[in-house]
Formats: C-alpha cells, sequence, structure tokens
C-alpha cells in the first residue's frame, strides 16, 4: 500500500505541472490575440501536419490489418488525410481563406436556422435562441462581407481564444487540485496524530469528568484543618 504522504505530494506535482500548462496556453493565446495573422498562419500549420502525422498513422495500422473487410476504406481515408495535410502545409493562405468561407457559411445557416426554429417553435428559451441566432447571422455576414482579407485574423481569434479559455480551465483544475490534496493531506495527518480535522490541539481527555469528583486529599476549601490532639478531644468530651 503506498503511503498516503507520497501519494499527496505527487498528486500535488501533477496539479501544479497541469496548472503551468495552462498558464503556458494562456500565455500563448494572448500572444495569438495581438497578432492573429501569426496565429491564423500557425493554426494552419498545426492543422496540416495533424492531418499528415494522421494520414500516415491510419496508413500504417491499415497496412497492419490487411485482409480485413475495411482495408480499402482505411488505405482511402489515409490517403486523403496524406493529401489534404499536404495541401495544407504547401498554401497555409488558401487554406485559411477557403476554411474562413466556410466559416463564414456555417455562421450564416446556423443563425438562419435559430432564427426560424425560434420564431416557429416559440419554446421556453425562444429569446436566448433568438440571441443566438441573430448573433450567429450578423457574425456570419461581417466575415463574408470581408471575405479574403477576414481569413488574415478570423481563424488566428478563434484558435488564440480556445487557447486562452483552455489555459483558463487548465489553470482553475489545477490549483483546485493542489488545495483539495493539501486539505486532504492535512485532515489525514491530524487524524493519524490524534486531533480532529481543522484543529492543532490534542483530543481532549475523555475521562475528564471523573476527576471532577475524586475526592481530595487535604482540606476542602474554606474549612480550618484540625490541629487538635487526643486529649483536647477527651477533655471536651468529659
Amino acid at each position: 500500500m503506498a503511503d498516503p504522504a507520497v501519494e499527496g505530494r505527487r498528486l500535488s506535482r501533477s496539479f501544479g505541472r497541469l496548472a503551468l500548462l495552462g498558464i503556458l496556453l494562456v500565455v500563448a493565446g494572448l500572444v495569438g490575440l495581438v497578432y492573429t495573422g501569426v496565429a491564423t498562419l500557425t493554426s494552419m500549420l498545426i492543422f496540416g501536419w495533424l492531418l499528415l502525422v494522421g494520414g500516415l498513422v491510419g496508413l500504417l495500422h491499415a497496412i497492419e490489418s490487411r485482409g480485413s473487410n475495411y482495408f480499402w476504406l482505411a488505405v482511402v481515408v489515409a490517403a486523403l488525410n496524406i493529401a489534404a495535410g499536404v495541401v495544407v502545409i504547401r498554401h497555409p493562405h488558401g487554406t485559411a481563406e477557403a476554411l474562413t468561407m466556410f466559416a463564414a457559411l456555417l455562421f450564416l445557416t446556423g443563425g438562419v436556422f435559430r432564427l426560424v426554429g425560434s420564431v416557429v417553435v416559440r419554446g421556453p428559451q425562444f429569446g436566448w435562441t433568438l440571441l443566438q441566432g441573430a448573433f450567429g447571422l450578423l457574425l456570419g455576414l461581417l466575415v463574408l462581407f470581408d471575405w479574403p482579407h477576414s481569413s488574415l485574423y478570423v481563424l488566428g481569434l478563434f484558435f488564440s481564444l480556445a487557447l486562452l479559455f483552455d489555459g483558463l480551465g487548465l489553470i482553475a483544475i489545477g490549483v483546485g487540485g493542489r488545495r483539495i490534496v493539501s486539505l486532504v493531506s492535512d485532515a489525514s495527518d491530524a487524524s493519524g496524530q490524534g486531533v480532529a480535522p481543522g484543529r492543532r490541539h490534542p483530543a481532549p481527555d475523555p475521562d475528564r469528568h471523573l476527576h471532577r469528583y475524586t475526592e481530595p486529599d487535604g482540606p476542602t476549601p474554606g474549612q480550618r484543618p484540625d490541629t487538635s490532639t487526643g486529649e483536647d478531644q477527651d477533655q471536651s468530651k468529659s
């Protein structure tokens, strides 16, 4: 059985590394918000390399499972991923323009469907759905009207915001996890030393009430000590 103290320190270090990763993501997100063009180009290159590496891994997996029913399907999917990855890496700006147009159309269609659905259904979330539809429609129109210039900053903006919020989430998880581990470790140490959780002094003696009724050896408070001898007592009796 592992030592709880050792496990607590290991978990605390793990949560600390998680918080450090969150800080790095937050810094990267803030830098990307300042340099959206660089963030767009970086996101396209990362996307291309992910497609390329994923296609190569899929192709190796298809070769290992040759003779199965889905062999040719796996080969075709891997080849498409490899081809898409090569195109994205060689032409990041053109890919950014195409993806920005695709994102604008998604915003437009999503906003229109939400607007029409909220007006037709009129459910309990009518106002919220109507607001979401109007926001998506407005965002799609703004991106589409400024295209292709919007391709220089839209994807980078989204990529930077994703890094920023993911980093904040990791920081919250890391700091909260370290705090919980610290509280659990303090509680276990206190219980092991006979101290109640949240207290820093030993538990009271359960037999302390017995000492309250113990007869004292000497005279009680307020009583004069008996200093008379045996002869004085005999004379008083006679």
